[in-house]
């Protein structure tokens, strides 16, 4: 912890991230977000020339296909939803007195239609689903959004609200695991393009209670989910940066996707943790991006 506290102060104090006083909700300074578009613009020299359809969800996402996705079945932990205030004017009164007497304000406000974005590949699928089949040789999508996690913490790679880019195949399994191995491949050489150690190991997402450890350990023994790791606040404790996942027919029996034939579509995505990675180069390379190795900065800026 005394390695994450210590870049998180220097993180504050350099002005990179600007503190809300909320563990895991900061603000972000130009030179930060200049370093994330950057890495963006890097992405797509990798990918750009796939054809994937360019989609951009907002950080929040209908509450009925929040729900038919079945996240709360294995996150619940994790999740958020937007509620607001539907009272009257008495009501209203009342939510002031609470407020100036130091009370909870919060407890009568009421459920929206809104939940927010846990990944930025949520909302694709139903969207996608309404179309109606795939073409023949499947879809490819490109998407970014900020997403929501609930889990505070001092870790500064470890945000509650965070960027996360991906790119999503649906198709037949072949396509999709192709896909996967493709990127798989991609990413570690993306990644040492900026100049940051490279690991890849298997791993499982944090599913909740005793049951999601039978699924976490299903997960792992069929290969469906891989991390590139970078040390960020730890060498020991490395931090998945990018995430390779092959959901199977999941999402295809959920939302009904359907391959131009009438199957079942599989489906799979590369996730890059955009805020992670800018931390990862920070944490490498050092806070002022001036003094970065020459090869990194031409990588990202061409200069």
């Amino acid at each position: 912890m005394d390695m994450q506290t210590s870049l998180l102060d220097r993180l504050f104090a350099s002005g990179l991230l600007i503190e809300t006083g909320v563990d895991g909700l900061y603000g972000r300074s130009g030179k930060f977000e200049d370093v994330v578009a950057a890495f963006e613009r890097l992405i797509e020299t990798f990918g750009g020339e796939d054809g994937a359809e360019a989609i951009r969800f907002p950080p929040g996402m209908n509450r009925a296909h929040f729900e038919g996705s079945g996240y709360m079945k294995s996150f619940p932990q994790l999740a958020g939803t937007v509620h607001s205030f539907c009272g009257c004017e008495l009501d209203h009164m009342n939510l002031l007195q609470c407020m100036a007497e130091g009370g909870d304000w919060t407890k009568d406000q009421q459920a929206t239609d809104i939940v927010l974005t846990p990944a930025a590949c949520y909302p694709l699928y139903p969207t996608i689903a309404k179309r109606g089949p795939l073409p023949v040789g499947g879809g490819l999508f490109d998407l970014q959004s900020y997403c929501f996690r609930h889990e505070p913490s001092k870790d500064p790679a470890r945000m509650q609200l965070f960027r996360m880019r991906e790119y999503v195949r649906m198709g037949t399994p072949a396509e999709v695991q192709d896909f996967r191995q493709l990127w798989m491949e991609r990413g570690q050489k993306l990644i040492e393009t900026v100049g940051l150690p490279v690991h890849v190991d298997v791993a499982n997402d944090p599913f909740f209670g005793r049951a999601g450890k039978m699924l976490a350990n299903n997960q792992r023994d069929q290969n469906l989910k891989f991390e590139l790791l970078i040390p960020v606040t730890s060498t020991a404790n490395q931090t998945a940066c990018l995430s390779f996942n092959y959901h199977q027919d999941h999402f295809g029996s959920t939302w009904g996707l359907k391959t131009a034939d009438g199957e079942t579509a599989h489906t799979a995505c590369v996730g890059f943790g955009l805020e992670r990675i800018a931390l990862a180069l920070f944490a490498q390379h050092g806070l002022e991006t001036a003094d970065w190795p020459a090869p990194v900065r031409k990588a990202l800026w061409g200069a």
